[in-house]
């Protein structure tokens, strides 16, 4: 299947229950794609997953793969649900500020940076990027640092150590189920 190989490479921390969610863009015709998030959201739901079409910028679909109940903690954190509000998000369900997200990113007057705790970003680095213009950070791997280095650089091995774990077997004939962990 198309999204096979994207979800391997873009999301095995994800699939692994590592990470709250990933993103990757593809070109694929809207009615190709549509099709193929339906069959995987059919098959991955029962782990706690669901893939989305966030937006197509520039005739390529921007893709969001979550693990809903890690989405459902990080934006019932305080801090993060304050920060999300400067940006007109009015709540912490995970369906409206998903569906606010999507509206963000149809504007197009600049892209929605706040996606990063979206992604499961630390919210001091998502702030940071933000404060910064995605400068002066202290390091970057998956996402720039601005504020915990050495734990940023220990999880950006962990994920990379998933990504080439998970290629190696899906290489060896896993299959995405079999490699997708239950949340």
């Amino acid at each position: 299947m198309l999204l096979e190989k994207y979800l391997i490479q873009h999301c095995a921390p994800t699939l692994a229950n590592l990470k709250t969610a990933s993103l990757f863009s593809l070109n694929i015709a809207p009615e190709a794609l549509e099709e193929q998030l339906l069959i995987w959201n059919q098959r991955l739901q029962q782990k706690g997953l669901f893939l989305m079409l966030l937006t197509q910028l520039a005739g390529r679909s921007l893709v969001y793969v979550c693990r809903t109940s890690h989405l459902r903690k990080d934006l019932g954190q305080p801090q993060v649900a304050h920060f999300l509000s400067q940006y007109g998000y009015t709540g912490t369900d995970v369906d409206q500020a998903l569906a606010h997200l999507r509206e963000r990113l149809q504007e197009q007057s600049s892209f929605p940076h706040e996606i990063g705790v979206f992604l499961g970003y630390p919210l001091g680095d998502v702030v940071g990027f933000i404060c910064n213009g995605g400068k002066n950070c202290k390091c970057e791997g998956p996402w720039k640092v601005y504020c915990n280095e050495r734990q940023a650089l220990h999880q950006f091995a962990r994920l990379q150590k998933c990504r080439e774990v998970y290629t190696k077997l899906w290489q060896q004939g896993r299959s995405i189920w079999q490699l997708t962990v239950a949340a």
